[in-house]
């Protein structure tokens, strides 16, 4: 619904950013940046905090992070420019773009599919590195990417970008109406969807569904990452189809929709059959009260037996502590 009056909108709307960074020298350090990094510190935090009770060794996310976080943010840079290549080639491919603009990654741009991929990559080899599975490791990280993304999106927010349809809702966004994004040829009262603060609530709920599931059921085997995937798809589905901004449109049996919402339903059916899978294949070993996946790759580890994820999801301190030291 466009074109709402003044007098017509809702009074209580979410407002458009009066503040997007700060001057630092020659530099501008730009809230979405923050937002990120808030969000990367607050995923280590807590996967720091999941690792320590899996048994694994001390100092070990933040090392496979350092592989993990530049892999993903390439990854999710090029799905970006991918998904939403206009900007940087012009419609079509007709070379009225700038691919210049590629590099200017702090006016937003990062597609979480390309990040999860190739962030994968690089904890993939940051685990065979190590010594550690992958699958332990996924497991637990899940929540705290999650957490991550919820942080993240706010700096959507700043930017005044990836904003949903127009709305008459009480939460209606205000977008400033000289900002290269708002829509053209809209009102200037046009509010419209906060598709952020959507998805920001709806991971928020994600990462309190899971850390529910890991201490009730005890998801192992890479079941808490599929789990992350399914929720996240099933949000990403609904909340990419409210988004107006500029994107790749794809048509499937007869359906026109954004190249990003078939991408959440393909993966979303992959995630449940992924799930499947694990249970059928691992039963108690991946669910459940007896659910047990061992931090270390086969030969890797301490010698002797740990205790680690092996019921209380504690492990013999000392054992870690001299893996820690041969390890680093």
């Amino acid at each position: 619904m466009s074109g709402v009056p003044l007098a017509l909108a809702p009074l209580a709307a979410i407002p458009s950013p009066s503040w997007d960074g700060f001057e630092l020298g020659p530099l501008k350090i730009h809230a979405y940046a923050l937002c990120i990094i808030a969000g990367i510190v607050a995923a280590l935090w807590l996967s720091e905090r999941r690792w320590a009770a899996r048994g694994g060794p001390e100092g070990r996310i933040l090392d496979i992070a350092l592989w993990a976080i530049p892999f993903g943010f390439v990854g999710g840079r090029l799905y970006h420019v991918f998904s939403s290549p206009d900007r940087y080639f012009g419609p079509g491919f007709d070379g009225t773009g700038d691919p210049v603009k590629i590099l200017h990654v702090w006016n937003g741009g990062l597609g979480i599919w390309g990040a999860v991929a190739l962030g994968a990559v690089g904890a993939w080899i940051a685990c065979r590195r190590y010594g550690l599975r992958l699958t332990a490791f996924a497991d637990v990280v899940a929540p705290g990417v999650l957490l991550a993304q919820a942080i993240g999106r706010w700096g959507n927010w700043f930017n005044q970008e990836l904003f949903g349809a127009p709305t008459t809702l009480p939460w209606g966004l205000r977008i400033d109406p000289d900002h290269p994004n708002f829509p053209a040829g809209m009102p200037a009262d046009t509010l419209f969807h906060p598709t952020f603060l959507y998805e920001s609530l709806w991971n928020l709920a994600g990462v309190a569904l899971l850390l529910l599931l890991d201490r009730t059921v005890r998801l192992r085997r890479g079941a808490m990452m599929w789990a992350y995937v399914a929720w996240y798809t099933l949000g990403r589905v609904w909340i990419e189809a409210l988004r107006i901004d500029d994107a790749e449109m794809v048509t499937l049996f007869g359906v026109t929709a954004r190249l990003n919402v078939w991408t959440s339903l393909l993966l979303l059916l992959v995630a449940v059959g992924m799930l499947a899978l694990i249970l059928a294949r691992h039963r108690g070993a991946a669910v459940g009260p007896r659910a047990h996946d061992p931090v270390w790759l086969p030969g890797h580890g301490p010698a002797g037996p740990v205790s680690a994820d092996l019921g209380d999801g504690t492990a013999d301190a000392r054992a870690l502590d001299d893996v820690g030291r041969r390890t680093r």
